[in-house]
């Protein structure tokens, strides 16, 4: 007699399972901890790689950089223009554990970040500046004044 083999049924095809693979796969790739999704029991409390955020904005005698960059003093934030390129690097500090402290949830990043931007052809680099207060960091970089409209009156003969 022939040997029976088991009959399982076909398993039911999750498309979202294969995308949640699909991410932790490209997550390990690129260095970062993917977060469980809500069919794993436990999620993850991991320290975040970060950035600050920024928005850029122009006007028509500067340009504006601003960042948003939390609990840090100005002397940990560090501009630096080089090449036609303004890089802003900083790191924020790990908070200390306090003995008696029970963490549930660790969700704001620490560590070292750095932002770099190419400036605009009619930027001019050497004068620029900045301000920090209250956690936003505002980068101010003026346009050279050959960039600057001029206004020529033609005269009609």
């Amino acid at each position: 007699m022939s040997a029976l083999t088991r009959w399982d049924p076909p398993t039911r095809w999750n498309p979202f399972k294969e995308l949640e693979e699909m991410e932790k796969r490209l997550s390990s790739y690129f260095g970062r901890t993917s977060v469980p999704s809500r069919g794993d029991k436990q999620e993850a409390i991991t320290v975040a790689e970060w950035s600050p955020l920024v928005d850029i904005s122009e006007d028509d005698k500067e340009y504006v950089i601003k960042a948003e960059i939390p609990e840090m003093k100005k002397e940990d934030i560090k501009l630096n223009v080089n090449d036609d390129v303004l890089t802003i690097t900083g790191e924020r500090k790990y908070e200390k554990e306090e003995k008696g402290t029970k963490y549930h949830r660790v969700e704001r990043a620490y560590g070292s970040f750095i932002r770099s931007f190419t400036l605009p052809e009619d930027a001019d680099g050497s004068k620029v500046n900045a301000e920090y207060k209250d956690g936003l960091l505002k980068v101010h970089l003026p346009k050279s004044e050959k960039a600057k409209p001029k206004a020529i009156e033609v005269k009609i003969a």
